[in-house]
């Protein structure tokens, strides 16, 4: 289902000047990550450089694209800071994975279009890892191609999903299989959109910064460890700022993952195929994106300690911290079975082969490893 509202900026103003109390502020410095063609801005200067941008491209339209929650909780944030003349309008689809198809997406462009789009038109799309694959593809395509602009609102957006380019839609149980890399104007990180978030989506998001210092940054890791989930603190909001320096860095190396960028999907062949079977599944409850990643890389952990040299200690390390999560999961071999055939449609694949990021040790990769089957299956019972 797809909302249209128009915008109502006085009452919205007013709202969250009475009601948005808490607010996380950040004592250090974020500096602006500046690239060739896009660019990051951290907490108050965002909203300086998202005007600069609207005054220079004068759009004729800016579309806001949000769930409920994002409707609900930071729209109210966001709108207030947008010094423009143009018509704002705000499209609000469905929150959740089982929503970033082809179907939502025809829905928003038929929107977008009743609406008056045109090519000199402005989408912002505000909220996680759904909104932003979401709102990415569709900026891409509608029109052949408008600016868009991310605003990711949890901690995995930020992170992650807003950072690098990529958008898409999954196809059925096929993750992210319809796409384009193209990254938007700019990114804006203001952690005060986390405020409102509940502590397992700090958790979820968490799991891909572990992930970065796993192939990344061995002192990283350990920061993570060590902060553990204070994650109101600033201390946390630090780590969030290395975690996009470190995925930035990865994705200027590598734009079109040809290299060191396939390393980001440490954890995700078989965190993928178990977030993917669980969503369609009768018998297990859906995951999060990060609570799947997390399964994920501690069982590519072991097939690393099996295959590519991750000593036992490391792996222990690494076990210790995903058993700290307490999550519960035990999949029958028919279920494995059919996790493996959503693995075999991976896009990292070649020649139908299963390919693999795996760890020597921690803080660094090697990509394009393959593993016997039952090396995959008897990972599993580790769970």
């Amino acid at each position: 289902m797809i909302n249209h509202y128009a915008s109502k900026k006085q009452e919205i103003s007013r709202f969250r000047e009475s009601d948005i109390a808490i607010k996380l502020i950040s004592l250090f410095i974020m500096k602006s990550i500046l690239n060739s063609n896009y660019s990051i801005h951290f907490q108050e200067e965002t909203y300086l450089h998202l005007n600069k941008f609207i005054a220079s491209k004068q759009p004729s339209c800016i579309f806001i694209l949000v769930d409920e929650n994002t409707m609900d909780h930071c729209y109210p944030l966001l709108l207030p800071y947008i010094e423009t003349v143009a018509r704002i309008e705000i499209i609000e689809v469905e929150s959740g994975e089982e929503h970033k198809n082809i179907a939502t997406c025809s829905g928003v462009w038929s929107a977008m279009i009743e609406l008056g789009c045109d090519r000199n038109s402005l989408l912002i799309n505000l909220g996680g890892g759904v909104i932003t694959d979401l709102g990415g593809f569709i900026a891409s395509t509608i029109k052949r191609g408008i600016s868009f602009i991310h605003i990711p609102t949890t901690v995995l957006g930020m992170v992650d999903a807003a950072i690098g380019g990529k958008n898409g839609v999954d196809i059925g149980q096929l993750k992210n299989q319809i796409g384009v890399v193209n990254p938007p104007e700019m990114t804006l990180i203001d952690t005060n959109y986390l405020v409102s978030l509940e502590k397992k989506q700090w958790i979820n998001g968490s799991i891909e910064m572990f992930k970065h210092g796993l192939i990344a940054d061995r002192e990283y890791w350990n920061e993570m460890i060590q902060t553990g989930d204070d994650y109101l603190s600033e201390k946390f909001t630090s780590l969030i700022y290395q975690s996009i320096v470190i995925k930035d860095h990865i994705v200027k190396s590598d734009p079109f993952e040809k290299g060191p960028r396939k390393s980001l999907n440490y954890g995700h062949t078989i965190g993928h195929a178990i977030e993917s079977f669980c969503l369609s599944s009768k018998n297990h409850e859906p995951l999060l994106h990060g609570e799947a990643i997390a399964v994920g890389l501690f069982l590519e952990s072991y097939l690393s300690y099996v295959h590519t040299g991750l000593n036992k200690n490391d792996f222990d390390q690494i076990a210790s911290w995903y058993h700290q999560l307490g999550f519960q999961l035990e999949f029958t071999l028919t279920e494995i079975e059919e996790m493996l055939e959503l693995m075999s449609h991976d896009k990292k694949n070649v020649n139908g082969e299963i390919r693999f990021v795996l760890l020597p040790s921690i803080g660094f990769f090697v990509t394009d490893q393959t593993v016997p089957v039952e090396d995959v299956i008897k990972s599993f019972s580790l769970l």
